[in-house]
Protein backbone atom coordinates (compact mmCIF):
# COMPACT_ATOMS: atom_id res chain seq x y z
CA UNK A 1 0.00 0.00 0.00
CA UNK A 2 1.19 3.42 -0.59
CA UNK A 3 -0.28 7.15 -1.08
CA UNK A 4 0.56 10.35 -2.10
CA UNK A 5 1.65 12.88 0.87
CA UNK A 6 3.70 15.21 -0.28
CA UNK A 7 7.03 15.98 -2.58
CA UNK A 8 10.24 17.13 -0.21
CA UNK A 9 13.53 18.64 -2.05
CA UNK A 10 12.90 17.38 -5.46
CA UNK A 11 14.64 20.63 -6.81
CA UNK A 12 16.97 20.79 -3.67
CA UNK A 13 20.03 19.29 -5.58
CA UNK A 14 22.95 19.32 -3.48
CA UNK A 15 26.30 19.76 -5.30
CA UNK A 16 29.21 18.07 -3.43
CA UNK A 17 32.16 17.72 -5.75
CA UNK A 18 33.55 18.85 -9.24
CA UNK A 19 34.49 17.68 -12.66
CA UNK A 20 33.02 14.31 -14.26
CA UNK A 21 32.95 12.65 -10.17
CA UNK A 22 30.10 15.55 -9.56
CA UNK A 23 27.37 14.68 -6.68
CA UNK A 24 23.60 15.86 -6.85
CA UNK A 25 21.53 14.20 -4.14
CA UNK A 26 17.64 14.73 -4.45
CA UNK A 27 14.32 13.21 -2.70
CA UNK A 28 10.70 12.69 -2.87
CA UNK A 29 7.84 11.67 -0.93
CA UNK A 30 6.30 9.17 -2.88
CA UNK A 31 4.58 5.44 -2.51
CA UNK A 32 4.63 5.82 1.08
CA UNK A 33 7.76 6.53 1.80
CA UNK A 34 11.05 8.94 1.44
CA UNK A 35 13.27 8.11 -1.42
CA UNK A 36 16.59 9.63 -2.38
CA UNK A 37 18.07 9.89 -5.57
CA UNK A 38 22.21 10.48 -5.98
CA UNK A 39 23.50 10.72 -9.22
CA UNK A 40 26.95 11.49 -10.81
CA UNK A 41 28.26 13.37 -13.72
CA UNK A 42 27.60 16.54 -15.47
CA UNK A 43 23.65 14.86 -16.67
CA UNK A 44 23.04 14.30 -12.94
CA UNK A 45 20.98 16.80 -11.95
CA UNK A 46 18.38 17.18 -15.28
CA UNK A 47 18.57 12.64 -14.12
CA UNK A 48 17.31 13.38 -10.74
CA UNK A 49 14.90 16.04 -11.73
CA UNK A 50 13.49 14.09 -14.78
CA UNK A 51 13.24 10.89 -12.37
CA UNK A 52 11.35 12.66 -9.54
CA UNK A 53 8.88 13.80 -11.83
CA UNK A 54 8.62 10.10 -13.24
CA UNK A 55 8.05 8.61 -9.14
CA UNK A 56 5.56 11.44 -8.66
CA UNK A 57 3.73 10.58 -12.36
CA UNK A 58 3.91 7.13 -11.52
CA UNK A 59 2.28 7.21 -7.58
CA UNK A 60 -0.89 9.18 -9.62
CA UNK A 61 -1.29 6.32 -11.27
CA UNK A 62 -0.97 3.15 -9.16
CA UNK A 63 -2.00 4.49 -5.81
CA UNK A 64 -4.60 2.53 -4.56
CA UNK A 65 -5.92 5.40 -1.83
CA UNK A 66 -6.05 8.53 -3.92
CA UNK A 67 -8.99 9.34 -6.01
CA UNK A 68 -8.13 9.98 -9.57
CA UNK A 69 -5.14 7.44 -9.81
CA UNK A 70 -5.52 3.85 -12.23
CA UNK A 71 -5.84 1.70 -9.01
CA UNK A 72 -8.34 3.34 -7.22
CA UNK A 73 -10.79 3.88 -10.36
CA UNK A 74 -10.22 -0.31 -11.10
CA UNK A 75 -11.23 -0.64 -6.87
CA UNK A 76 -14.06 1.73 -7.02
CA UNK A 77 -15.31 0.31 -10.95
CA UNK A 78 -18.10 -2.23 -8.84
CA UNK A 79 -17.43 -5.16 -11.74
CA UNK A 80 -17.39 -2.52 -14.70
CA UNK A 81 -13.94 -2.95 -16.98
CA UNK A 82 -11.19 -0.02 -16.67
CA UNK A 83 -9.10 1.58 -19.09
CA UNK A 84 -5.96 2.04 -17.76
CA UNK A 85 -2.65 3.02 -19.22
CA UNK A 86 -0.38 0.66 -21.04
CA UNK A 87 2.08 0.83 -18.15
CA UNK A 88 -0.62 -0.13 -15.26
CA UNK A 89 -1.92 -3.00 -17.47
CA UNK A 90 1.44 -4.56 -17.99
CA UNK A 91 2.50 -4.62 -14.28
CA UNK A 92 -0.86 -5.94 -13.13
CA UNK A 93 -0.70 -8.30 -15.77
CA UNK A 94 2.95 -9.56 -14.53
CA UNK A 95 1.36 -9.43 -10.77
CA UNK A 96 -0.87 -12.28 -11.92
CA UNK A 97 1.41 -14.50 -13.74
CA UNK A 98 3.30 -14.11 -10.29
CA UNK A 99 0.85 -15.22 -8.29
CA UNK A 100 0.69 -18.15 -10.36
CA UNK A 101 3.93 -18.26 -10.23
CA UNK A 102 4.20 -18.75 -6.64
CA UNK A 103 1.42 -20.43 -5.68
CA UNK A 104 -0.54 -17.58 -4.75
CA UNK A 105 2.25 -16.23 -1.74
CA UNK A 106 2.14 -13.42 -4.07
CA UNK A 107 -1.19 -11.76 -4.64
CA UNK A 108 -2.13 -8.11 -5.16
CA UNK A 109 -6.25 -8.54 -4.51
CA UNK A 110 -4.84 -8.98 -0.50
CA UNK A 111 -5.27 -5.47 -0.09
CA UNK A 112 -8.68 -6.34 2.07
CA UNK A 113 -7.13 -7.94 4.57
CA UNK A 114 -4.36 -5.38 4.49
CA UNK A 115 -6.96 -2.99 5.46
CA UNK A 116 -8.82 -5.30 8.09
CA UNK A 117 -5.51 -5.41 10.34
CA UNK A 118 -5.59 -1.84 9.68
CA UNK A 119 -1.78 -1.64 7.94
CA UNK A 120 -3.13 1.13 5.85
CA UNK A 121 -4.43 3.52 8.94
CA UNK A 122 -2.61 2.94 11.52
CA UNK A 123 -5.86 0.97 13.25
CA UNK A 124 -4.85 -2.08 14.10
CA UNK A 125 -6.67 -5.16 15.49
CA UNK A 126 -7.00 -8.94 14.86
CA UNK A 127 -9.91 -9.69 12.77
CA UNK A 128 -11.91 -12.11 13.79
CA UNK A 129 -11.50 -15.12 12.03
CA UNK A 130 -15.36 -15.16 10.39
CA UNK A 131 -14.17 -11.72 9.17
CA UNK A 132 -10.84 -13.16 7.77
CA UNK A 133 -12.67 -16.13 6.07
CA UNK A 134 -15.10 -13.67 4.44
CA UNK A 135 -12.31 -11.38 2.73
CA UNK A 136 -10.28 -14.41 1.40
CA UNK A 137 -13.78 -14.93 -0.60
CA UNK A 138 -12.43 -11.94 -2.55
CA UNK A 139 -8.90 -12.47 -2.65
CA UNK A 140 -7.43 -14.09 -5.58
CA UNK A 141 -4.94 -13.04 -8.21
CA UNK A 142 -7.97 -15.36 -11.32
CA UNK A 143 -10.18 -12.50 -9.71
CA UNK A 144 -8.55 -10.38 -11.90
CA UNK A 145 -9.10 -9.96 -15.93
CA UNK A 146 -7.31 -8.14 -18.07
CA UNK A 147 -8.06 -7.38 -21.74
CA UNK A 148 -5.80 -5.25 -23.36
CA UNK A 149 -5.95 -2.29 -20.97
CA UNK A 150 -8.78 -3.02 -19.74
CA UNK A 151 -9.07 -4.34 -15.79
CA UNK A 152 -11.96 -6.14 -14.61
CA UNK A 153 -12.31 -6.72 -10.69
CA UNK A 154 -15.58 -8.05 -9.22
CA UNK A 155 -17.18 -5.97 -5.91
CA UNK A 156 -15.34 -6.43 -3.20
CA UNK A 157 -11.98 -7.49 -4.81
CA UNK A 158 -9.28 -4.42 -4.35
CA UNK A 159 -5.66 -4.27 -5.92
CA UNK A 160 -2.53 -2.78 -4.31
CA UNK A 161 0.81 -2.42 -6.31
CA UNK A 162 2.72 -1.21 -3.65
CA UNK A 163 4.39 -5.07 -3.71
CA UNK A 164 5.57 -4.26 -7.93
CA UNK A 165 5.05 -0.44 -7.86
CA UNK A 166 8.84 0.48 -6.85
CA UNK A 167 10.50 -2.19 -8.01
CA UNK A 168 9.19 -0.93 -11.85
CA UNK A 169 9.86 2.66 -10.84
CA UNK A 170 12.90 1.88 -10.23
CA UNK A 171 14.10 0.32 -13.79
CA UNK A 172 12.14 3.27 -15.18
CA UNK A 173 13.87 5.68 -13.13
CA UNK A 174 17.19 4.38 -13.92
CA UNK A 175 16.69 4.09 -18.03
CA UNK A 176 15.19 7.59 -17.62
CA UNK A 177 18.75 9.05 -16.52
CA UNK A 178 20.86 6.83 -18.51
CA UNK A 179 18.66 8.84 -21.34
CA UNK A 180 20.20 12.23 -19.68
CA UNK A 181 23.39 10.96 -19.97
CA UNK A 182 24.11 9.50 -16.47
CA UNK A 183 26.25 6.63 -15.95
CA UNK A 184 26.35 6.06 -12.07
CA UNK A 185 23.55 6.53 -9.72
CA UNK A 186 21.65 5.10 -6.31
CA UNK A 187 18.21 5.48 -6.24
CA UNK A 188 16.89 4.36 -2.58
CA UNK A 189 13.25 4.39 -3.35
CA UNK A 190 12.38 3.52 0.54
CA UNK A 191 14.07 0.07 0.80
CA UNK A 192 14.31 -0.76 -2.78
CA UNK A 193 18.06 0.13 -3.89
CA UNK A 194 18.38 0.52 -8.09
CA UNK A 195 22.40 1.21 -9.00
CA UNK A 196 23.27 2.57 -12.32
CA UNK A 197 26.30 1.75 -13.31
CA UNK A 198 29.11 1.74 -11.42
CA UNK A 199 30.48 4.54 -8.95
CA UNK A 200 32.59 7.21 -10.95
CA UNK A 201 35.86 5.32 -10.22
CA UNK A 202 34.89 2.35 -11.41
CA UNK A 203 34.21 0.15 -8.77
CA UNK A 204 31.41 -1.51 -7.21
CA UNK A 205 28.88 -0.11 -5.16
CA UNK A 206 28.40 -1.46 -0.78
CA UNK A 207 25.02 -1.30 -0.34
CA UNK A 208 24.25 -2.45 3.70
CA UNK A 209 21.45 -4.99 4.29
CA UNK A 210 19.51 -4.02 7.26
CA UNK A 211 19.61 -6.25 10.31
CA UNK A 212 15.95 -7.42 10.83
CA UNK A 213 16.85 -7.95 14.71
CA UNK A 214 18.16 -4.61 15.70
CA UNK A 215 19.80 -1.27 14.29
CA UNK A 216 22.57 -1.11 12.16
CA UNK A 217 23.14 -3.34 9.05
CA UNK A 218 24.37 -7.24 9.22
CA UNK A 219 26.15 -7.31 5.57
CA UNK A 220 27.05 -5.60 2.85
CA UNK A 221 26.57 -6.62 -0.83
CA UNK A 222 29.16 -4.75 -3.85
CA UNK A 223 27.46 -4.41 -6.85
CA UNK A 224 27.72 -3.07 -9.93
CA UNK A 225 24.06 -2.46 -12.09
CA UNK A 226 21.38 -4.41 -9.94
CA UNK A 227 18.53 -4.14 -7.93
CA UNK A 228 18.17 -4.93 -4.08
CA UNK A 229 15.06 -5.22 -2.19
CA UNK A 230 14.35 -6.70 0.88
CA UNK A 231 11.17 -7.34 2.73
CA UNK A 232 10.98 -7.96 6.48
CA UNK A 233 8.91 -8.49 9.48
CA UNK A 234 10.22 -4.88 11.43
CA UNK A 235 9.06 -2.68 8.38
CA UNK A 236 5.46 -2.31 10.28
CA UNK A 237 4.12 -4.36 12.90
CA UNK A 238 2.14 -3.71 15.55
CA UNK A 239 1.43 -5.72 19.35
CA UNK A 240 -1.85 -6.52 20.60
CA UNK A 241 -2.10 -9.42 23.87
CA UNK A 242 1.36 -9.90 24.07
CA UNK A 243 1.28 -10.71 20.68
CA UNK A 244 3.76 -9.41 17.59
CA UNK A 245 2.21 -9.08 14.15
CA UNK A 246 3.39 -8.11 11.00
CA UNK A 247 2.26 -6.64 7.45
CA UNK A 248 3.38 -9.08 5.05
CA UNK A 249 0.13 -11.48 4.65
CA UNK A 250 0.34 -15.01 3.41
CA UNK A 251 -2.97 -14.74 1.24
CA UNK A 252 -3.50 -18.49 1.36
CA UNK A 253 -4.32 -17.76 5.21
CA UNK A 254 -4.79 -13.85 5.44
CA UNK A 255 -2.70 -13.48 8.50
CA UNK A 256 0.68 -12.74 8.66
CA UNK A 257 3.38 -15.33 7.54
CA UNK A 258 4.94 -17.30 10.07
CA UNK A 259 7.14 -18.94 7.94
CA UNK A 260 10.62 -18.40 10.14
CA UNK A 261 12.31 -15.69 7.82
CA UNK A 262 12.70 -12.61 9.51
CA UNK A 263 14.07 -10.94 6.20
CA UNK A 264 14.11 -11.71 2.43
CA UNK A 265 16.28 -10.15 -0.05
CA UNK A 266 16.38 -10.73 -3.67
CA UNK A 267 19.30 -9.28 -6.02
CA UNK A 268 18.48 -8.75 -10.08
CA UNK A 269 18.08 -7.24 -13.17
CA UNK A 270 14.27 -7.23 -13.31
CA UNK A 271 13.56 -4.65 -10.31
CA UNK A 272 9.73 -5.42 -10.61
CA UNK A 273 10.85 -9.30 -10.28
CA UNK A 274 13.14 -8.72 -6.83
CA UNK A 275 9.90 -6.86 -5.37
CA UNK A 276 7.40 -9.14 -6.45
CA UNK A 277 9.82 -12.00 -5.26
CA UNK A 278 11.37 -10.25 -1.73
CA UNK A 279 7.51 -10.88 -0.80
CA UNK A 280 7.11 -14.09 -2.29
CA UNK A 281 9.95 -15.66 -0.66
CA UNK A 282 9.46 -14.47 2.92
CA UNK A 283 5.88 -16.15 2.58
CA UNK A 284 7.18 -18.93 0.88
CA UNK A 285 9.75 -19.49 3.72
CA UNK A 286 13.80 -21.06 3.28
CA UNK A 287 12.28 -24.41 1.72
CA UNK A 288 9.82 -22.75 -0.73
CA UNK A 289 12.68 -20.64 -1.22
CA UNK A 290 14.93 -22.84 -2.52
CA UNK A 291 11.95 -24.70 -4.78
CA UNK A 292 11.30 -21.12 -6.79
CA UNK A 293 15.51 -20.49 -7.15
CA UNK A 294 16.13 -23.87 -8.54
CA UNK A 295 12.94 -23.65 -10.75
CA UNK A 296 14.41 -20.40 -12.65
CA UNK A 297 17.44 -19.33 -11.41
CA UNK A 298 16.78 -15.94 -12.76
CA UNK A 299 17.63 -13.69 -9.15
CA UNK A 300 19.84 -14.57 -6.21
CA UNK A 301 18.38 -13.74 -2.12
CA UNK A 302 19.37 -13.64 1.08
CA UNK A 303 16.98 -14.97 3.80
CA UNK A 304 17.91 -13.92 7.56
CA UNK A 305 15.77 -16.75 9.80
CA UNK A 306 14.08 -15.81 12.90
CA UNK A 307 16.73 -17.80 14.76
CA UNK A 308 19.64 -16.02 12.55
CA UNK A 309 20.62 -18.12 10.10
CA UNK A 310 21.81 -17.12 6.61
CA UNK A 311 20.23 -18.99 4.09
CA UNK A 312 21.32 -17.77 0.44
CA UNK A 313 21.67 -18.44 -3.38
CA UNK A 314 25.55 -19.40 -4.22
CA UNK A 315 25.60 -16.22 -6.88
CA UNK A 316 25.77 -13.67 -3.52
CA UNK A 317 28.93 -15.71 -1.87
CA UNK A 318 31.36 -13.36 -3.87
CA UNK A 319 29.28 -10.52 -3.22
CA UNK A 320 29.08 -10.69 0.10
CA UNK A 321 30.28 -9.11 3.82
CA UNK A 322 29.20 -9.99 7.05
CA UNK A 323 29.28 -7.92 10.22
CA UNK A 324 30.95 -9.39 13.26
CA UNK A 325 28.57 -11.73 15.10
CA UNK A 326 26.69 -12.16 12.02
CA UNK A 327 27.47 -15.39 9.51
CA UNK A 328 28.22 -17.92 11.75
CA UNK A 329 25.37 -20.14 10.33
CA UNK A 330 25.22 -20.15 6.72
CA UNK A 331 23.76 -22.62 4.21
CA UNK A 332 24.52 -21.49 0.31
CA UNK A 333 21.85 -23.17 -2.19
CA UNK A 334 23.18 -23.84 -5.23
Amino acid sequence: MFKRLAVCAAAAMMLCSCGSSEKHQGSVFAMDTYMSLTAYGSSAEEGIKKASEKLNELDKLWSATESGSEIFAVNSSEGKPVSVSDETASLISFAKEMSSQTGGAFDITVYPIVEAWGFTTGEHSVPSEERLNELLEVVGSDKITVSGSEITLPTGSKLDLGAVAKGRAGDICADLMKECGVTSAVLDLGGNIRTLGTKPDGSKWKIGLRDPFSEGIYATLDVGETNIVTSGAYERFFEQDGKTYHHIIDPNTGRPAESGIASATVIGSDGRLCDALSTSLFVLGAKGAEQLYRSRHDFDYILVTDSGEVIMSEGVSGLITFEPGFGEKVSVVK
